[in-house]
C-alpha cells in the first residue's frame, strides 16, 4: 500500500507547530531572556526565533519573518543589540526549552531525543538554496542535550517548510500584509491575524484594494476566489514539504506523530495559557465558519 505522504506531511507540519510554537510565549524562556537585560523581555518572538540570523540586520530579518510589520523588528533588534548578543538570546531560548519540555511533556522526551540523529540527517539533507531562516538555524551551534538537539532540529526542518511557504507566498504576489489576511480568512479567525503581526487599518485597507482588483476580494472581504488561491498555497506547500518527511522514511515519521500528536494539545494549552487562545494560528485547527 502506498503511503499517503501529503497528508503524513500535514500532519507532521501541525505537529511540528505545536511542538515549537509553545517557547515563543513561554514566561522561565521570556524571563531569562530578560535577564539578559532586555527590560520587560519586548521584543522577545523575533529575537529569540530569528538569533543566528540577526547579525545579518533588522532588513534580513524582516525579509525572512515575511508577515511582521518591518518596524517592530527593527525595534526588537535594535533593543536586544544595545543588551545582548544572539548566542546568549540563542542560549536562554534553548535552556528554557528543555526546562519546558521536560516539566510539561515528560513522556515524550525520551522519544524526542531517540531521533535527535534521523532528524539531523534530514535537516542537513535539504537544500538550502532561497532558505534564508532555514539556513541560518541549520549552521547555529546544536545543543549538547540529546533532548534539545531533537527540538533544533524539527525546528530547523519547520523553518525549512517557512520558508518554503514564504516562496510560495511571493510567487502568488502576495504581500506581507495580504499573507496575514488571507491566512485569517483560510482559518476563519474573523480579522486577527494580519492586526497581530503589526498591520494597521491604512494598510490593511490598501492590501484589501489591491486583492479586490485582483478578485480575491470582495467589500473587504476574501473571496471564493481568494480562498482558493490560499488553499493551493498550503496544498503547494505541502507538496514541497513531503521531501522532508520521505527523507525522514515512514517509520520515523509514524514515531514522531506517535510522540507528538497525543500531547500537541497540551502544548497549545501552554499558549493559551500565556499569550492567549488566538496566537500561533498554525498550531491551531480551522474554526467554523459562522457566516
Amino acid at each position: 500500500m502506498t503511503s499517503d505522504w501529503t497528508e503524513l506531511t500535514r500532519r507532521s507540519a501541525f505537529a511540528s507547530h505545536r511542538l515549537i510554537g509553545w517557547i515563543y510565549w513561554d514566561p522561565r524562556a521570556i524571563e531569562l531572556y530578560t535577564r539578559l537585560g532586555i527590560p520587560n523581555g519586548v521584543g522577545y518572538y523575533v529575537t529569540s526565533r530569528g538569533a543566528p540570523l540577526l547579525p545579518a540586520g533588522h532588513q534580513a530579518v524582516s525579509a525572512a519573518f515575511y508577515s511582521i510589520r518591518a518596524d517592530f523588528i527593527e525595534f526588537a533588534l535594535t533593543l536586544a543589540n544595545q543588551h545582548t548578543s544572539w548566542q546568549e538570546i540563542f542560549a536562554a531560548r534553548n535552556q528554557a526549552v528543555g526546562e519546558g519540555l521536560r516539566q510539561y511533556v515528560p513522556e515524550i522526551c525520551e522519544g524526542l531525543a531517540a531521533l535527535e540523529t534521523d532528524l539531523w540527517r534530514v535537516a542537513e539533507a535539504l537544500p538550502e538554496s532561497g532558505r534564508v531562516c532555514f539556513a541560518a538555524h541549520r549552521q547555529a551551534p546544536r545543543d549538547e542535550d540529546p533532548l534539545v538537539s531533537a527540538w533544533l532540529a524539527v525546528n530547523c526542518i519547520r523553518e525549512w517548510r517557512g520558508d518554503t511557504h514564504f516562496a510560495v507566498l511571493t510567487s502568488e504576489d502576495i504581500s506581507r500584509v495580504q499573507a496575514g489576511i488571507l491566512h485569517d480568512a483560510h482559518l476563519n479567525y474573523g480579522g486577527w491575524i494580519a492586526q497581530s503581526r503589526g498591520a494597521d487599518a491604512d494598510a490593511i485597507t490598501h492590501a484589501f484594494a489591491d486583492l479586490e482588483k485582483r478578485g480575491l476580494a470582495d467589500n473587504g472581504v476574501v473571496s471564493t476566489a481568494g480562498l482558493a488561491v490560499r488553499e493551493l498555497i498550503e496544498e503547494r506547500t505541502n507538496e514541497i514539504c513531503q521531501r522532508a518527511w520521505e527523507l525522514f522514511g515512514l517509520e520515523n515519521t509514524e514515531r514522531f506523530l506517535h510522540l507528538i500528536e497525543p500531547i500537541g494539545e497540551r502544548l497549545l494549552g501552554r499558549i493559551d495559557a500565556t499569550a492567549g487562545p488566538n496566537w500561533m494560528p498554525a498550531a491551531r485547527e480551522r474554526r467554523p465558519d459562522t457566516a
